[in-house]
């Protein structure tokens, strides 16, 4: 299925991509598409993708933005906290978070989805914003919506 040629509104979302990739198999190519959806719908962000599970550690994959961190340890940064704590979390202000990772100087604010299939840690859903309190808590639930979509795809 091709993607939609207008620009989505964040009310659109959930339902966009839940038509873009909801029958396709492929995890790069849902989480490629998510990120572009994500990036393109929602207003005041500077990078939104993934990082997957790999080697014990969080691995770059799919995302729109500004070049990232390749590498995240477990426990290190916000990634790594959800990968380890497997809980979203939105933080308001990332440098006031202990150990925050400055993968983009310009990034104030970030939430952070775990993807998890059953209990494997696939990866998790890191969207960050240069405007501080970016982030509220329809924008949890929405991603969260987005990511569970990304779950039902995988075989």
């Amino acid at each position: 299925m091709s993607a939609p040629a207008q620009r989505l509104t964040q009310d659109e979302l959930v339902a966009a991509v839940n038509s873009v990739v909801g029958a396709e198999p492929d995890l790069i190519a849902n989480m490629a598409n998510i990120s572009a959806m994500i990036f393109e719908a929602m207003p005041d962000l500077n990078w939104a993708g993934f990082y997957l599970w790999k080697e014990d550690q969080l691995v770059l994959g799919p995302f729109q933005g500004r070049v990232a961190c390749t590498r995240i340890p477990l426990g290190k940064g916000v990634c790594g906290a959800v990968a380890r704590d497997r809980e979203t979390l939105v933080v308001p202000d990332v440098h006031e978070f202990p150990g925050h990772i400055a993968c983009d100087a310009a990034s104030a604010s970030e939430i952070v989805v775990p993807v998890l299939a059953g209990d494997r840690l696939i990866g998790v859903l890191d969207i960050d914003s240069p405007v501080k309190g970016r982030f509220s808590s329809e924008d949890r639930v929405r991603l969260e919506e987005i990511v569970k979509i990304l779950v039902q795809t995988i075989g």
